[in-house]
Order: C-alpha cells, then sequence, then structure tokens
C-alpha cells in the first residue's frame, strides 16, 4: 500500500494555477511640475445600496486622494483595482454609514477599475472604469533611495514570512488528516500568523484572499467556501445553537483532503506570485499595508468574528500588529522629515497598542481564548486599536505630500 504523501512533500511539487501579475501601477514619490500635482487630486465617492459613484471618472496621474461617503445603513468597502479587474491597488474596509473615510494612493497613466462592495460581501456593485492619464510629471516605480530601501525591504520581509508559512501550512495540515486533533489545533494560530502579518498582500491578487481566509459570513450564497476557516469549522465544530440551528456535520476524509489540498494550491500561488521577477511594490503601497492591517484588526479580531469558532483572535491581533509595525517602520524615516509631529503620534500610540497586547500573550507563549476577555477588556483593547486608527490612516497621505 502506497503511503500518503506529506503536504511538505505537496507544497514543494505543486505550480501555480495562473499567473499573478504585480502591483507595478501603484507608484510612490514622483517629481511635480506644478501646484496641481503637488496636491494631486483630490475626489468623492459615494457608495449607495445600487452604485459606487467616483466625482470623476478621468485624473491626471500622480497622487490621487478618494474620500468615500456611504449612504447605506451597513458597512461598505471601496476599491481601486488594476486593469485585469483582479488586483487591488488600493481599498479601504469598514465604512461606516455617516464617517467617511480616505484612501492615498499613486497611479500611472493606464486604466483603472473602482468599485464598492456594501455589507462586505459579495462582487461589489457599481464597477466602473477609472481612466488616468499622463500628466506631464515623471512617476517612477521607485524613487529616492530611501523609498528603494524601503521596498527592497518590505519585498523581503513578504518573501521571508510566505517561505515560513509554507511549512507552517504543512504541518497543520498533516496533523489535521492524521485526525490529531490536539495537533493540528495547537499549530493552526501559529501558522496563520504568517499569512495575517502581510495579507493585505495576499488580498492585492484577486481572489486568492479570499480562496485562502474567507470566513463564512463573507461567503456569497452558493459561491464555495475553502480555506483556512473552513478547516477551523471542523476542527472546533459548533452546536446546533451556533450553526443555524442545524447540527454540524463534520467533512469526510475525502472532503478533508479535498480543502486541504485546495489550500496548499493557494498558499503555493501566494508564494509564487510574490517571488516572481515582475513583482515589485511601492511606498504607498507599503504605508496602505500598514493602515489595511490595523483595518483587520478593527474589522474582525477585536470583534472576534474573525476566529469564531477557534476563538484565537488574539493571535492574528497579534500578527496584524507586528506586520502593520513592520510596514509603518519602512516608510517611517520618509514620513518623519514631511511630517515629524505625526510620526510621533503613530510611535507613541503603537507602543501603547503593543504594550496592551503584551499584557495577555505572545505569538511564542500563547494567548487566551477571546471569549475569556471580559467586556471591559475589549473595549479597552477596542479604544487602543482606535487611538492608533486615527493618526495610522493618515500615513499615506502624509508619505505622498
Amino acid at each position: 500500500m502506497t503511503s500518503r504523501p506529506t503536504f511538505r512533500t505537496l507544497f514543494v511539487t505543486a505550480t501555480a494555477a495562473t499567473a499573478l501579475l504585480a502591483l507595478s501601477a501603484c507608484v510612490p514619490n514622483a517629481p511635480a511640475s506644478s501646484s496641481r500635482a503637488a496636491a494631486g487630486t483630490r475626489l468623492s465617492v459615494v457608495s449607495s445600496s445600487s452604485d459606487c459613484a467616483v466625482s470623476a471618472a478621468t485624473v491626471p496621474s500622480g497622487t490621487v486622494t478618494f474620500t468615500i461617503t456611504n449612504s447605506t445603513d451597513q458597512a461598505t468597502e471601496f476599491y481601486v483595482l488594476a486593469d485585469d479587474g483582479l488586483r487591488i491597488l488600493g481599498e479601504v474596509e469598514n465604512i461606516a454609514p455617516g464617517a467617511p473615510r480616505t484612501l492615498t494612493v499613486q497611479l500611472a497613466a493606464g486604466t483603472y477599475f473602482t468599485t464598492c462592495k456594501p455589507g462586505m460581501v459579495g462582487d461589489g456593485i457599481g464597477r466602473a472604469t477609472f481612466t488616468v492619464t499622463d500628466s506631464g510629471n515623471r512617476i517612477r516605480l521607485t524613487g529616492d533611495e530611501k523609498t528603494q530601501t524601503a521596498a527592497a525591504a518590505y519585498l523581503a520581509y513578504v518573501k521571508n514570512q510566505v517561505s515560513q508559512l509554507i511549512p507552517a501550512t504543512a504541518a497543520f495540515l498533516d496533523a489535521y488528516l492524521a485526525g490529531d486533533t490536539a495537533t493540528a489545533r495547537s499549530l493552526y494560530p501559529a501558522a496563520r500568523a504568517f499569512y495575517e502579518r502581510i495579507e493585505p498582500v495576499a488580498e492585492s491578487f484577486g481572489d486568492l484572499d479570499p480562496q485562502i481566509d474567507f470566513r463564512e459570513a463573507d461567503v456569497a450564497e452558493g459561491a464555495p467556501w475553502t480555506g483556512w476557516h473552513r478547516l477551523e469549522k471542523d476542527l472546533w465544530p459548533p452546536v446546533a445553537a451556533d450553526n443555524g440551528g442545524t447540527n454540524y456535520v463534520p467533512l469526510t476524509p475525502a472532503e478533508r483532503s479535498t480543502f486541504a489540498a485546495k489550500l496548499v494550491t493557494n498558499t503555493q500561488q501566494l508564494a509564487d506570485a510574490v517571488n516572481a521577477t515582475s513583482y515589485t511594490v511601492s511606498a504607498a503601497a507599503i504605508s496602505n499595508g500598514a493602515i489595511g492591517l490595523l483595518d483587520e484588526v478593527a474589522n474582525g479580531k477585536i470583534t472576534g468574528e474573525e476566529e469564531i469558532w477557534s476563538h484565537t483572535d488574539l493571535w492574528d491581533f497579534q500578527a496584524n500588529l507586528e506586520g502593520a509595525r513592520v510596514a509603518y517602520e519602512g516608510v517611517r524615516d520618509i514620513v518623519s522629515v514631511k511630517d515629524p509631529k505625526l510620526v510621533t503620534r503613530i510611535d507613541t500610540q503603537l507602543a501603547a497598542l503593543e504594550k496592551q497586547l503584551a499584557a495577555y500573550g505572545s505569538l511564542s507563549t500563547g494567548f487566551p481564548s477571546y471569549n475569556d476577555l471580559s467586556s471591559t477588556q475589549v473595549r479597552q483593547l477596542a479604544d487602543g486599536v482606535n487611538g492608533l486608527s486615527e493618526p495610522l490612516s493618515t500615513l499615506t497621505a502624509a508619505l505622498l505630500r
């Protein structure tokens, strides 16, 4: 009888199912030839239940700042997509009704798409072509020496995290498929940390993040649910009261193998994408990554909705925070010259939130179940997140000033 190959072997031999392109259209600082170019273009966006109305469909290349207002009665998201309609060049999540949010990106001449996602599920609505004309300024993928250094360092960090995600995921899957529930449960949050630190990178590759990391509540009706959280539910099966009133039916061995193999394939696709010679990151993408990671904390971890079955949200919280610090520090020296007061505020709030979370544990020693936190403790952590979110949300605008 031939023994089943382990997922360490399968990861080595797996190949990407599709070619994933780089974020080459999202660019850092460019020299300005006019006051308009220096200030950039400011647009308004209204996300309604039926449309995603951007105030202009054509802008000159350079810095573009979108201010998004949500006119619905539920949270929404706003995206700027590359010309393939898949790659995400910039996004803002969890835009509450009546609480405008901003997104600042730099765009080279070309064709893009804008779209909104009311309810933060599904494919989005109001997708429209967004044209960027050549402003006459020289826009480069990399700027001064500090920007080049920041981009190179962050790219190396991303590749390193993915290189560790592969064996960590393999070890988890081997335990899961062997029926070693205790080991699989212990490896689950530790393996996910490598993904959570760089989640905005995975999100930039279109459908890859949904296939790897969508929660059950994120999946559109009728769409397949795959990835980490599908296996999480099987490892921590809910009682009927927490499962829509029906008894949870465990996955069969064949189903377990199918979902595990899918996670292998998608993780390998992520590794192939970030290691492609054409893949690059810009200073704006790095700073937006820091903002996006803290949004991840605010949208799912601090609410306990991310790891709804395992309640390992504090592990994800820590990993998101670590990834945000790495991204922020990559552009910190650049921003400190332009807005030293902002850097001081972010430094202070980031250190305070790290100290707050450290009181509960670490990735090496572990964290308590999110369900063990009192309402007061949750509120205190939320206050810490909000204290950092406010100054951090203006990081990209300051960077591209």
